[in-house]
């Protein structure tokens, strides 16, 4: 790595992000000392949620993994790779190793529920996928009907990059899961979007896009 460390990979209302050298190697820390005042307390709440779920994927390949935390900063394994939409991953096995990742997320009772964002999705120096931040994740003790929603949601958005950049290969299946958003995902655009949107770009002057665009 060339770049001179630390060096900081992003900044917003929420604190900062820093790629660092420490004794464990290169390390991403999450630092919420330097959030907005109003929403310290959230940016704690989603760090806290972060550990909790990278706790729980100990171990899965293609997950960055929990070094440590606590209730101000969280450091977290440097995953070498590409965003997605630098990277533009065109190969099928790209997407069905993701597919096989996501369903390790699931197994473990973890919805990502950020995977929208192109940023969140890597192309790592190997080819493989890798999904990182989790702020926004949940694991759920026990998998009922709001699990299986969001986890629904999780696979749709994986399937709104592979109809982007492999779009031959998807299957009916795939086509019909698309073409139908659970009924939540369908309140959200209609209700709490427009709501979010207005609160975090005009109140708070803070775009959460990071590239990626708006993949409803």
């Amino acid at each position: 790595m060339q770049a001179p460390l630390p060096k900081l990979l992003k900044k917003d209302i929420f604190g900062q992000i820093t790629l660092v050298q420490s004794a464990d190697g290169l390390v991403v820390r999450r630092d919420t000392r330097d959030a907005a005042l109003a929403v310290r307390w959230i940016a704690r709440r989603l760090l806290a949620r972060e550990a909790r779920v990278l706790a729980v994927l100990d171990g899965i390949s293609g997950v960055p993994q929990l070094i440590k935390a606590d209730r101000d900063t969280l450091d977290r394994s440097y995953v070498e790779g590409t965003p997605m939409q630098v990277g533009r991953p065109t190969e099928i096995e790209y997407f069905r190793a993701a597919a096989r990742l996501l369903r390790q997320l699931h197994r473990q009772n973890v919805v990502h529920n950020d995977l929208a964002k192109e940023p969140n999705l890597l192309l790592t120096i190997e080819g493989q996928p890798a999904f990182i931040d989790f702020q926004l994740s949940w694991f759920a003790r026990r998998r009922g009907r709001l699990f299986r929603v969001l986890a629904r949601e999780d696979i749709r958005h994986l399937l709104k990059h592979k109809r982007t950049y492999c779009a031959d290969f998807l299957t009916r299946r795939e086509k019909a899961i698309l073409e139908n958003p659970s009924v939540l995902s369908r309140i959200w655009m209609l209700t709490v979007k427009p709501v979010y949107l207005f609160v975090t770009r005009r109140i708070l002057g803070w775009e959460d896009r990071e590239g990626a665009g708006d993949r409803n």
